[in-house]
């Protein structure tokens, strides 16, 4: 049995995110696992990273995702990154000294020492725009930045991205495709 945190980033609750986060809770829990969701705009989370010491609602995530096996981020890409409630936990939760330290080397190089690296991280993503767009225009900079810029800095190299282009303007049969690779990615968990 695996234990998942969820963070869950979509204020409307008949969205697509919504089927997908309804599809891999449902999954999950039917292969025996444990879950462990975080409704960000439910819990009205305050994404405003401030400095000073972390408040009650970030100590209480950082205890259940010590608790945890699996983080699941599930969030729409809006202008190259997740909704600003989640850009917010990410900068509040996922912070130095908990999730990382800097070791130097001299002068002012030094590199990220992770202490999330017993963690493994499934992200589930939405695009309004195709594919071609993402990964020629744009260079695929939302995965870059999640996987580097986040996970990596935390520790976290087993890292499984799930992402779904041109959601509004898809059919309703290739967004049953969608949910049968949300049930797969459960099921191989």
């Amino acid at each position: 049995m695996k234990k998942i945190f969820i963070i869950y980033g979509h204020y409307d609750d008949k969205s697509f995110n919504a089927s997908i986060k309804n599809t891999f809770i449902e999954t999950v829990k039917e292969n025996g696992h444990k879950v462990d969701c975080v409704d960000l705009y439910k819990e009205k989370f305050d994404p405003v990273f401030t400095g000073g010491e972390p408040g009650e609602d970030v100590l209480d995530h950082r205890k259940r995702i010590d608790s945890s096996d699996i983080i699941v981020l599930i969030a729409p890409i809006w202008n190259f990154r997740m909704p600003a409630i989640v850009e917010g936990w990410i900068d509040k939760v996922l912070s130095p000294p908990w999730a990382f330290t800097f070791k130097r080397l001299f002068g002012n190089y030094g590199y990220p020492k992770g202490n999330l690296k017993d963690k493994k991280a499934v992200i589930f993503c939405t695009y309004g725009s195709p594919r071609l767009a993402i990964t020629t225009f744009f260079l695929n900079l939302p995965i870059r930045r999640l996987k580097r810029g986040v996970f990596y800095i935390c520790g976290i190299t087993n890292i499984l991205y799930r992402r779904y282009f041109a959601v509004p303007f898809v059919s309703d049969e290739e967004r049953k495709g969608f949910l049968e690779d949300v049930k797969k990615t459960a099921k191989n968990l």
